[in-house]
């Protein structure tokens, strides 16, 4: 299965994401490889850090720009799952992604700049699906406040309804320190000792798998 992570905007927790369903699957017995389609190499230097632990689950990293869409097709033939992290931009690596992909995962922040990306994210995914019309597009909202009182994830469900072709995942990923701690020692948080960050990223994995 190919999951292609990609965003019309940098800073959304892309590869937070990215890196933390690779540590999970691994982590469940999976082989499983990432690719990273991004130039900023967030993705292969966490994988870099995490070959250092060898108790570690392995998580496999290949580096791929421009048209990655052989190259992932290729990869699905010889790893369970191929998690793709995309440049966060209007970029040849997201769209000729969205090409091979199986699932192609959004992530946003409830912010008013993330929520902008959402017509021209659209109507990229719209040409896609012409030429790869089993690809299954989510929406995944990320960085969120912990704070109940702070409103801007409901704001953010209600303007998603008007881009019918993503759909909105019901797991919600925080503004967590443990994300960012994790990124740092090639872990996930499913590695670390905080049970609600874990319990996002495994009801994450529910949803799209």
């Amino acid at each position: 299965m190919i999951i292609l992570i990609g965003s019309q905007k940098g800073g959304c927790g892309k590869s937070t994401t990215a890196v933390n369903i690779c540590a999970e699957l691994a982590s469940l017995g999976h082989d499983v490889v990432l690719v990273d389609a991004d130039r900023q190499c967030t993705s292969a230097n966490w994988a870099m850090d995490r070959t250092a632990n060898e108790k570690l689950a392995k998580v496999h990293c290949v580096q791929k720009y421009e048209n990655i869409r052989d190259t992932l097709i290729d990869l699905d033939k010889r790893y369970g799952f191929v998690i793709v992290d995309a440049a966060g931009r209007d970029s040849r690596e997201l769209r000729t992604g969205m090409l091979a992909a199986h699932v192609l995962i959004v992530p946003f922040r409830p912010s008013q700049p993330d929520l902008d990306t959402l017509p021209k994210m659209q109507e990229i995914i719209t040409q896609a699906k012409d030429l790869n019309p089993d690809l299954k597009v989510f929406g995944l909202l990320t960085m969120t406040p912990t704070n109940p009182a702070i409103r801007e994830e409901a704001e953010a469900r209600i303007c998603l309804e008007d881009y019918p072709v993503i759909e909105l995942l019901t797991t919600i990923i925080h503004d967590r320190k443990c994300y960012r701690d994790a990124m740092s020692d090639g872990l996930g948080v499913v590695e670390m000792d905080n049970p609600k960050a874990k319990d996002e990223i495994k009801k994450l994995i529910a949803e799209i798998i």
